[in-house]
């Protein structure tokens, strides 16, 4: 592996942290307007499953789950725990399937290969997780209420997620276990080198450095990322909440783990994802010519990234159309025109 540079000598940043509950009303607003990562100390040290023995953790995860199987994803011991792509990027270091938590709570308690179980639905698998485990939501802020998306359970031994972006909002809750979540802003896309669009270990596109032997020489802009690194090293009960298309590799740092996450947006559900519109874009703006794409790229910042109130501003109401502010029927209007544009 390539050395690391020789200026890159001290650690990232540690996010800003808070010890306490999680804030309410319009200190969750400061939060979220900050943009930036907040780790919140013993903000889920109430929850039932914090602070027990793996083996309760287990019993009491069998008693919250509904029975239904859920899928684990398995790998060798080589893989060291990341669960990434093969070398040659024909496929995956790691297989996935559906089989009973019985069975895989009993290998993680017994030790051995890396596995996960990863984003599974608590509502549907665990019905009766949230008696003694969570948040009330509404209660911290409406919007998380009004545009909160699905909670997930994530369980483990030692595993690593490569770095790689949602595009929701996400209150992260360490249960079980120990995490690191180091964190890097959008602007450092470029250096992460990010990898295929499709296909993805999990849905979403992943950095291909891997963060715990990074090959600088290969990879010589992962020095910059790094400098722009935030690290919240999570014990049981801490809760992380950090905002949309920041990038974040996780490490599970024990034999067994179990993290919760909460999705949410600030956009109401029937405002598409920007994902689609990068894909149509690639098919559309990419390989044009470049003063093309330049004219384009003027257009976009005009009705898309720029002040929503120009375009409208000198139209009256009624001939303003998508222009205005999107609704729902308008939504659907939309994305009925943008069906019928695709299917030319």
């Amino acid at each position: 592996m390539g050395a690391r540079p020789a200026d890159l000598t001290s650690s990232p940043a540690s996010v800003e942290e808070t010890t306490g509950a999680l804030p309410r009303g319009t200190a969750w607003q400061t939060i979220v307007e900050a943009g930036q990562p907040h780790l919140f100390r013993g903000a889920a040290s109430d929850w039932a499953l914090v602070g027990q023995s793996p083996a309760e953790t287990a019993r009491l995860l069998r008693e919250y789950s509904s029975g239904k199987d859920v899928t684990v994803y398995r790998g060798p011991p080589e893989m060291r725990g990341r669960f990434h792509y093969n070398a040659d990027l024909t496929g995956f270091n790691f297989t996935g399937a559906r089989e009973p938590l019985e069975r895989v709570l009993d290998d993680l308690l017994a030790g051995g290969d890396p596995l996960y179980v990863g984003s599974t639905d608590l509502d549907l698998y665990f019905p009766g997780f949230a008696k003694d485990n969570g948040f009330d939501l509404a209660a911290i802020h409406p919007m998380l209420a009004e545009h909160g998306g699905l909670a997930s359970v994530w369980i483990g031994n030692e595993t690593t997620a490569s770095a790689h972006y949602d595009f929701s909002h996400n209150i992260a809750v360490c249960v079980a276990g120990r995490r690191r979540f180091t964190l890097f802003p959008p602007e450092q896309t470029a250096n992460l080198y990010p990898g295929p669009l499709d296909p993805t270990p999990a849905g979403q596109v992943v950095s291909m450095v891997d963060l715990a032997n990074p090959d600088f020489d290969r990879f010589p802009r992962f020095a910059d990322a790094l400098g722009a690194a935030q690290v919240a090293e999570m014990e049981p009960g801490d809760v992380l909440v950090y905002p949309a298309m920041w990038w974040h590799c996780v490490e599970a740092l024990e034999p067994f783990n179990v993290l919760v996450n909460y999705w949410w947006n600030a956009v109401p559900g029937y405002i598409d994802s920007p994902q689609v519109t990068l894909l149509h874009g690639l098919l559309s703006l990419r390989d044009r010519p470049q003063q093309e794409r330049e004219a384009w790229r003027g257009l976009f910042d005009y009705y898309l990234f720029g002040d929503s109130e120009i375009p409208r501003a000198h139209l009256p109401d009624h001939a303003q159309g998508p222009l205005a502010p999107i609704d729902e029927a308008t939504a659907r209007r939309l994305r009925a025109m943008i069906a019928r544009k695709l299917h030319r």
